[in-house]
């Protein structure tokens, strides 16, 4: 017995290592689990680390005022519109660079990776622009006051801004992910929170002959990181290269790739657009309340973002590999990954929610010091984080659907969840019922358990196994 234990556990920690450290694998062959725990563990770390940001900035911000944080939320609720934009393009890269891995194309996989990064750059540009010249108006369309947009609006100048290293360190994950190599993914988020962790405080509160820069310190802080967190991908793209080989004339515009770009990334976009203004809508509800609210919500967002992202992580392993094993030709092989992924990611999820149960408010009391934003936050964690279960299967569906290629599907289920069900629902709850943050905090964990059973059942129907790309 005693060696049995031992034996696994040696096991595990040498996969562990394996998965960190980075190889290459064929995830299209052997073990289903082997080959999920390998592309899951970077997965994981990764998103953990991008959720890392968050909880930094908003620990920070928070030493500032209500104000301050009800800033950052403002802007990071319109800010996700960008992201919405580098997570479309980045599933294109996922899908179209693990198919053709799949289909052993290598040439053609570092081809479609490079045509992503060039429509990233053009996008990147136009969403700088628009958004600096309109930042004053995007805080008072959200329902900041004059004093918050008066006093804070360089933070999301600065944001919008510095976009660009926001849509290169997700498209470029993207396209490690693909390939199955997603501990580079993994290694370029840590690298950029490091350094976001060292120069938040410095530039916040001042260090030396750095001044006290405030909320401006914080979107630097976050800018230059996220920066620095580029530098490295480009290094592995164009100098310590993988299993892909990239080269700068590949970045020549080719019109069918980036049709196909086009096509993958759009409906992918819109997807998360669709959440994204939906999240938009639901900070302005939130907003509708007082300050002490809308700092809380922000808390518990955060709080609850840092500990999603992991399962999100998880979810990614499906999409990469749903596209290799359907570039190989072996979609049964594709849907039992999937499944394998559901399991772990609810347990996983189940595990959240026992947490924010037991431990929520010790968390809640060290990331802000108001008592009125601390049980708002208090309510939310509790509240939402009751779905938990239900959402860590849906992301991996949604995520599979996506590594298919069929970004179609995913975007109606969220039309759906978010639009036809949850902005409506919060809307009554507010106006007939509760009008109380309750009513959001309600709308939220009841979208999410609709869109999971949603996509259970379109997975199971199996359309997405006949997916082109």
């Amino acid at each position: 017995m005693t060696y049995t234990i031992s034996f696994k556990l040696r096991r595990f920690f040498s996969l562990f290592r394996q998965a960190v450290a980075g190889s290459e694998q064929d995830y299209t062959e052997g073990s289903i689990r082997k080959a999920v725990f390998l592309l899951a563990v970077p997965m994981i770390l990764e998103m953990m680390m991008e959720s890392v940001f968050a909880v930094v900035d908003i620990f920070f911000v928070g030493k500032l005022g209500n104000e301050a944080v009800a800033t950052v939320g403002l802007t990071e609720s319109v800010i996700t519109l960008v992201y919405s934009v580098a997570i479309g393009l980045s599933m294109a890269a996922t899908a179209l660079v693990a198919r053709r891995v799949g289909e052993k194309n290598l040439k053609e996989a570092a081809h479609a990776g490079m045509q992503c990064i060039f429509a990233a750059l053009i996008l990147s540009v136009v969403i700088s622009v628009v958004g600096v010249l309109s930042s004053k108006n995007i805080l008072q369309f959200m329902g900041a006051n004059e004093k918050m947009v008066a006093e804070n609006v360089q933070y999301t100048r600065i944001m919008f801004g510095g976009n660009v290293v926001i849509m290169l360190l997700f498209l470029i994950n993207g396209i490690f992910r693909g390939a199955g190599d997603a501990s580079i993914a993994m290694r370029s988020l840590w690298i950029a929170n490091i350094a976001n962790i060292i120069l938040c405080p410095i530039l916040i509160r001042g260090l030396g002959p750095v001044p006290a820069l405030g909320l401006t310190g914080a979107a630097i802080a976050t800018t230059v990181g996220r920066g620095i967190g580029v530098l490295y991908q480009l290094y592995r793209l164009f100098i310590r290269k993988g299993l892909l080989n990239f080269y700068l004339h590949q970045v020549k515009p080719h019109r069918e790739l980036l049709l196909q770009i086009a096509k993958i990334g759009s409906n992918g976009t819109v997807q998360f657009l669709i959440g994204s203004a939906s999240w938009i809508v639901l900070a302005r509800f939130m907003a509708g309340f007082h300050e002490a609210a809308m700092a809380g919500y922000q808390v518990a967002i955060r709080l609850l973002i840092f500990f999603l992202m992991p399962a999100w992580g998880m979810s990614n392993a499906a999409a990469t590999l749903t596209g290799q094993n359907l570039g190989a030709g072996k979609p049964e092989r594709a849907a039992k990954s999937v499944w394998t992924t559901a399991v772990y990611n609810a347990i996983f999820m189940l595990g959240v929610t026992l947490f924010f149960l037991f431990f929520g408010e010790p968390i809640v009391n060290f990331m802000n010091g108001d008592e009125m934003a601390r049980h708002y936050a208090l309510q939310a964690l509790h509240i939402i984080s009751g779905g938990y279960i239900f959402y860590g299967v849906g992301m991996v569906m949604m995520n599979a659907f996506n590594g298919a290629g069929d970004t179609r599907t995913p975007t109606i289920v969220s039309l759906i969840g978010f639009w036809a069900f949850q902005i409506p629902l919060a809307w009554i709850l507010i106006k007939y019922f509760l009008n109380d943050p309750r009513a959001v905090f309600i709308s939220i964990i009841a979208a999410e358990t609709l869109m999971a059973v949603i996509s259970v059942y379109l997975f199971k129907k199996g359309k997405w196994k006949t997916v082109k790309v």
